[in-house]
């Protein structure tokens, strides 16, 4: 069992993410009833924002995190969990739903027609958004889920959903490494998790880092220092992990060969 980190002052307390131009809004907070967490969100999806509509029925990658248990509660509006290939619709009264270590699973909006699927609920939620509360468990750790990583992830997801930027595999398994995180393997391939996070440290980490790819932008993250830290614990990440000069106003060279 790994021992969880000294607790620092949090940076992020309080700093509101934004993404797909004010669709997904996530706000930093404390939880609201358990202090060990290493990260705590309440992310609102605005279903019917433009950006948000046009992805909806596309949903994100399988992955799993080895290290660390996720947390997800409802607390408006509908969110779906898939949980190796099973689908579970959580809403308010469904209480907090724990996401295993090792477990292959996605979050997205089970909404695609909003104003459609919207009639079949019978509490009087009208579809406009979702709120819930995505929260992790602490770990000692230093490639893990939490807020260095996801202030980085969804400023690339904004590359791809608002810019029109290509998806690069190795980038985003270069980030999904530095995050505690792998992407999953269809589960008829023998010992598919083990693989899937072999690859993920091989291709994302080792021949990513070498190829210049690195996991965290100095123009996308609040917390340089402690991303600088976590950098620096991998030889193929340490070079990118640069304190010197004042931080420029500049978007970051991504990989999009």
């Amino acid at each position: 069992m790994s021992t969880p980190t000294p607790k620092r002052p949090d940076p992020y307390l309080g700093k509101v993410i934004s993404a797909f131009e004010g669709g997904i809004v996530t706000r930093v907070i404390d939880h609201p009833y358990d202090s060990n967490r290493v990260f705590a969100y309440e992310v609102t999806f605005h279903l019917r924002h433009p950006r948000v509509a046009a992805v909806a029925a596309q949903k994100p990658p399988l992955h799993f995190h080895p290290y660390q248990e996720e947390y997800v509660e409802v607390l408006e509006g509908r969110l779906a969990v898939e949980v190796e290939g099973v689908e579970h619709v959580l809403g308010p009264s469904d209480g907090e739903f724990t996401l295993q270590p090792w477990c292959n699973h996605r979050l997205y909006s089970p909404v695609t027609d909003v104003r459609g699927q919207a009639k079949e609920y019978d509490d009087a939620w009208d579809g406009e958004k979702t709120v819930f509360l995505l929260s992790g468990q602490d770990t000692d750790e230093m490639f893990r889920l939490d807020t260095v990583f996801f202030e980085n992830w969804y400023a690339y997801q904004d590359r791809i959903v608002v810019n029109g930027d290509r998806i690069n595999p190795i980038q985003v398994m270069n980030m999904f490494d530095a995050g505690g995180s792998y992407l999953s393997l269809p589960t008829w391939v023998p010992f598919s998790r083990t693989l899937a996070r072999g690859l993920g440290i091989v291709v994302g980490r080792w021949i990513g880092g070498l190829l210049g790819y690195q996991p965290f932008f100095e123009e996308w993250t609040t917390d340089w220092d402690l991303a600088c830290r976590k950098m620096e614990m991998s030889m193929f990440h340490k070079r990118f992990a640069n304190r010197e000069g004042p931080r420029e106003d500049k978007v970051p060279l991504l990989y999009t060969a």
